[in-house]
């Protein structure tokens, strides 16, 4: 037997209290001490790598052993999203009530396939995703189910959007088909590359995706759309998808999703919403026409894992027709066949058939901030990104390259004197981001090179925004 272990073959319940507790105390420090950190590794590739063992250790070790190497060689491997100057791609942070949530969750290693193996999952899942949908103020048709991230619940509503064209794919594939046109998939220039995944796995192809011209402020022109969806059917192809954006990766930009509705309802397309970032600011009231539109959409993403302080990864598909997506992926083998007619078997709605207990921390998430909380703590990223957007419109060194919409910053640098600007900034964000002392991002936007500064961590606040700006401003003289 192990040495480490109990005669039941687990640790010991005295060793596990021992350093559960060590780890409780561990993780509140580091919290504490995030900003002593540098915001992404300092180290090279291959640095962590080197420093371990080529193959496991043929006897147990110990935890202080196991512990102690998170400390030495775990920690200066990680990038610390937590870090309030985390400000690059989206800003995302975790919370301490969804880490006591995501602990239980792997304490009961429920894999929630059929209501019987996992009754509480699936029951909590329900209660919590329409929790969310009031909250957004989406209405009763939609039903929810739990992906891990947006590009699968993305790729899932996809699926169900081509097996309602009821072309037998399920049954015969699309390969060698003659009789199958061209399907094609509609989104914007600014869409989120989970589109461009989602066509590949389905088979449907690069080619099956077209990306509609967005106007001045990088939203999809539907004027557009309906041209290319015309143009499309005179080719003999069949339009059968169109994914709108509400809070695009690049800007935030919003879709017009009403429009966007008018032609899907006039083509018989289904509508599918990314909102997988800004989903969440529909909570807020003031932000809660984000989602104008939506309501008559087909399905709609939201992550709460990005902007609802839920440990990465939780992903919602809301759908209206929930059945859909159980006609495209449901398949019950003798094994899983079950006596509870009435029960909801999680495993029908997907390519998974085990799932996580993912919507236990988000309960507790929004249990414990509770609506005005979350409310709040949005409601305040977004009062410090349009702070931070003041202070650059006022500044003859440095512009704006698109509206800001939520808690995401797109600029440049623009002095006087230089020559290539998008070199420049290129090297200014480079150099910010080595410093160690915060991290921001970059899209390109009509050809320029443009820093993306996103706040969304819970644990930001005033002060780093004014780091972080007077850092930039420092740096103009690189």
């Amino acid at each position: 037997m192990n040495k480490n272990t109990s005669s039941s073959g687990d640790m010991s319940k005295a060793d596990f209290r021992r350093y559960g507790y060590e780890m409780v105390d561990w993780i509140a420090d580091y919290f504490e001490r995030l900003e002593d950190f540098p915001v992404l590794s300092a180290n090279a590739p291959n640095d962590l790598k080197k420093v371990l063992p080529e193959s496991a250790p043929l006897e147990g070790e110990s935890f202080d052993d196991i512990f102690a190497d998170v400390e030495k060689l775990i920690l200066p491997a990680v990038t610390h999203w937590n870090h309030p100057n985390f400000h690059g791609l989206f800003s995302t942070s975790t919370s301490a009530a969804g880490i006591f949530g995501e602990m239980l969750s792997a304490t009961f290693d429920m894999k929630a396939m059929l209501w019987r193996t996992a009754p509480a999952s699936t029951e909590l899942e329900d209660v919590v995703l329409s929790w969310l949908r009031q909250m957004m103020n989406l209405p009763a048709h939609f039903e929810g189910i739990i992906y891990d991230t947006a590009s699968v619940s993305t790729m899932h509503a996809i699926a169900a959007a081509r097996e309602k064209l009821d072309l037998q794919i399920r049954e015969n594939g699309m390969s060698g088909r003659t009789d199958l046109p061209l399907l094609r998939v509609y989104c914007s220039e600014q869409v989120h590359s989970s589109i461009d995944k989602a066509v590949i796995t389905l088979g449907l192809g690069q080619k099956s995706l077209r990306k509609i011209e967005t106007d001045a402020e990088f939203r999809m022109i539907p004027e557009k759309l309906a041209e290319a969806i015309s143009e499309d059917r005179q080719n003999g192809y069949l339009p059968f998808c169109v994914v709108a954006t509400v809070g695009t990766t690049s800007t935030t930009s919003i879709d017009p999703v009403e429009a966007i509705a008018d032609i899907c309802e006039r083509e018989n397309l289904w509508l599918h919403v990314d909102a997988a970032y800004a989903g969440s600011a529909a909570i807020v009231p003031e932000l809660r026409n984000c989602l104008k539109g939506c309501e008559r959409a087909d399905s709609i993403v939201t992550n709460p894992h990005k902007w609802l302080f839920t440990p990465f990864d939780l992903s919602i598909l809301y759908c209206k027709d929930l059945e859909m997506l159980k006609k495209a992926f449901s398949l019950v083998p003798e094994y899983l066949k079950t006596n509870e007619a009435t029960a909801k078997n999680g495993m029908d709605y997907g390519i998974q058939l085990g799932r996580r207990f993912r919507s236990l921390k988000l309960w507790f998430v929004m249990r414990y901030f509770g609506q005005e909380g979350l409310i709040e703590r949005i409601r305040e990223h977004c009062r410090l990104t349009k702070l931070l957007a003041s202070w650059i419109e006022k500044s003859d060194n440095w512009e704006l390259l698109a509206p800001v919409n939520f808690a995401l910053v797109c600029f440049r640098a623009c002095p006087e004197n230089v020559g290539d600007l998008n070199a420049f900034n290129e090297d200014l964000m480079n150099s910010i981001n080595a410093s160690g002392e915060a991290y921001i991002s970059h899209t390109k936007l009509n050809g320029k090179f443009t820093l993306r500064l996103s706040i969304g961590s819970i644990r930001v606040e005033e002060k780093h925004i004014e780091n972080v700006w007077n850092l930039l401003n420092k740096n103009l003289t690189i």
